[in-house]
């Protein structure tokens, strides 16, 4: 849980500091420093605003009964999956572009007014921090009473990816961001899938869907959750030792899906014809 928490802090915090990063450069580069007193009340209220996500879904919650916990549970673990697998693809579909895109939306805002600075630093960070409140929730309720992994875990993924949001930005670490998002996406693939089966057994627990009783296999003897191997793969992947046929085709049905999208190469646009035939004059 440690690290899932941390991979999924690290790889949405650091598309949220590079969006801060980009916007900070833009202004600080086109001299209209004094438009960073907007971006900065803006940041601010989105992550205030996360935070106050988070912490709502997590302990208010708790006034609830077993299966509305767990029907609210499975919901929104299903739903922070939605998040990560639109996140992955756009960040790998936006990569070459994001810089540009919003560099030209700063400079609109600019010309609109301080409001309109203010409401496009809060939207561009209020996305991922409203995507981590869901993750953090998820997170929460699949260590069940352990609340401090993940939340360590979350914090130690943010804070890195700030570090080096802000090494970048100085130029002092320089590498591949779309390698490095690449990485980052196939491993949270199965971390979504891990997600995708604890929620859906957390909507048989609640009498929403079928099957409860019906196992894929138990492995409660040869690898206990309890084990520091059960640990791990728990904490990396959502591992139950006793997983239901539905959560076993789910997460099967989910990798076999979505890695092979999300590792096909993007086509490459081909040239219109008159650049092409520039090209060979």
């Amino acid at each position: 849980m440690l690290f899932s928490s941390a991979l999924i802090g690290l790889r949405e915090g650091l598309e949220a500091a590079l969006v801060v990063s980009i916007l900070v450069a833009f202004l600080v580069k086109t001299e209209r420093r004094h438009a960073l007193r907007w971006v900065w009340p803006g940041v601010g209220a989105a992550v205030l605003l996360s935070i106050a996500v988070g912490a709502i879904l997590t302990y208010t919650t708790a006034q609830l009964s077993f299966e509305h916990q767990e029907l609210l549970g499975g919901s929104l673990s299903i739903v922070a999956v939605v998040f990560v697998t639109a996140m992955i693809f756009w960040m790998r579909k936006a990569s070459k572009s994001i810089a540009a895109e919003l560099r030209g939306k700063m400079d609109d805002a600019l010309d609109v007014g301080p409001a309109a600075v203010l409401l496009l630093s809060f939207l561009a960070v209020g996305r991922e921090g409203l995507e981590t409140a869901v993750f953090f929730y998820s997170a929460v309720q699949t260590a069940q009473s352990d609340t401090v992994q993940p939340l360590i875990g979350f914090a130690v993924g943010i804070a890195a990816a700030v570090v080096l949001a802000w090494l970048l930005y100085r130029g002092a670490v320089r590498f591949n961001l779309g390698k490095f998002f690449t990485i980052t996406g196939v491993l949270l693939v199965f971390v979504a899938a891990g997600v995708l089966g604890y929620g859906l057994h957390d909507l048989q627990e609640a009498a929403f869907l079928p099957g409860i009783g019906t196992l894929a296999f138990d492995a409660s003897a040869t690898l206990p959750e309890t084990s520091w191997y059960g640990a791990l793969l728990k904490g990396i992947f959502n591992y139950s030792q006793q997983t239901t046929v539905l959560q076993a085709v789910a997460w099967v049905a989910y990798v076999a899906i979505v890695l092979p999208l999300f590792l096909k190469p993007s086509k490459k646009t081909a040239p219109a014809p008159a650049a092409a035939a520039a090209s060979k004059e």
